[in-house]
């Protein structure tokens, strides 16, 4: 049995607008139902740096300290007691949970997770890489695929994927990502490709155009050019086609929302990473046309969104191991999880493009 230490190294935040310190704090214990995972690796994400601020931090966080972290990849240490999927020793990736940060999130060195919202990590892929996966493939396929009943507007409720049907229902319709590069963008790439979308168009940096097309990509257009000129390209690309999906894969920016809206024809769906309406301009949220819009809601642990997630970690591993979904490009910054506040910052700045930072908790000195 794996000896596990009463405490263990945390980075955390104590008030809003503070800096991130790492702390020593308590491991966690699992409930019957979940499993105490050891973090092997955690990606960062723009939440992470904006969550700690206003007005993210008043309507996100309910207590201080506030530790966080949603992508999370190691090896479980021990298993609760109704647990039966898994066992000590396994490699798992997980999302962590925001909303109960000292348990679960990852920017830790142990955390827990229901151990169903797990999914067993080939043997081909790091930890690292694994890492990349939850929390910008989980948001794609709420936004996606989500059809519990749930808000209005809240997914566009497509056929799922890993139903018979959901390969098929789309085969031949052109796809419309924009901000493909960004870790959300190059797991809806892939999301396309499976469920049969062709052409698959997208913008990114010219510099990212070779990886997006192992993805699936089967246009990349420079994310620089206008609106106007994109716009002007897109029948030629798509053979005539009208584009009726089409994805904002980067946050609220007015210029790419604006760009996908007019990409799609009447009647079209457009799926956004943001919460709600707010979030978006107002002429985005109302495009008229008959367009619908998508939004997502990131917590897994909702009543209306439970189900799709244990639906995706059951179908993660399978997906992995033979190639149908691949993770982000991975750079790792040094110190552990005392290395993750100048990666933040590096974030916050631009300064990454299309890889994913993550860091190695165990590192920490």
């Amino acid at each position: 049995m794996t000896k596990i230490p009463q405490t263990q190294k945390t980075l955390l935040c104590h008030q809003e607008g503070t800096p991130y310190v790492v702390e020593e704090r308590p491991v966690p214990r699992p409930a019957p139902d979940e499993v105490l995972v050891k973090i092997m690796a955690c990606a960062l994400n723009p939440i992470d740096y904006g969550i700690v601020n206003p007005p993210y931090s008043r309507a996100l966080i309910t207590s201080w300290p506030y530790v966080p972290g949603g992508d999370g990849a190691g090896v479980v240490v021990q298993v609760g007691s109704d647990v039966t999927n898994l066992k000590e020793g396994d490699r798992v990736v997980f999302k962590g949970h925001i909303q109960t940060s000292e348990r679960s999130a990852t920017c830790q060195q142990y955390a827990v997770v229901p151990a169903d919202l797990t999914a067993l990590i080939p043997a081909h892929i790091s930890f690292e890489e694994a890492a990349t996966i939850p929390v910008a493939l989980t948001t794609d396929m709420l936004v996606l695929y989500n059809r519990s009943p749930a808000p209005e507007n809240l997914g566009l409720r497509l056929t799922p994927i890993w139903e018979p049907e959901g390969t098929t229902a789309y085969a031949g319709t052109p796809a419309f990502i924009v901000g493909g590069a960004s870790s959300l963008g190059q797991y809806a790439i892939q999301l396309a490709k499976l469920a049969g979308h062709s052409p698959i168009i997208t913008t990114a940096s010219p510099h990212n155009a070779a990886h997006l097309r192992t993805l699936g990509a089967t246009h990349v257009l420079d994310r620089a050019r206008p609106n106007a000129s994109i716009l002007a390209e897109l029948p030629q690309l798509t053979g005539g086609k009208p584009i009726l999906y089409a994805f904002v894969a980067v946050a609220a920016v007015p210029d790419a929302c604006r760009l996908a809206r007019d990409a799609l024809a009447p009647g079209g769906a457009l799926a956004t990473v943001m919460p709600s309406s707010a979030h978006i301009p107002a002429d985005v949220a109302d495009p008229g046309d008959g367009k619908r819009v998508g939004y997502v809601l990131g917590n897994l642990r909702l009543p209306h969104t439970r189900d799709t997630a244990v639906a995706v970690f059951k179908q993660l591993t399978l997906w992995l191991e033979e190639g149908l979904l691949k993770p982000n490009p991975v750079e790792v910054p040094p110190g552990g999880l005392r290395g993750i506040t100048e990666g933040l910052e590096r974030m916050k700045a631009g300064k990454i493009s299309g890889k994913k930072l993550v860091a190695r908790p165990q590192e920490t000195a």
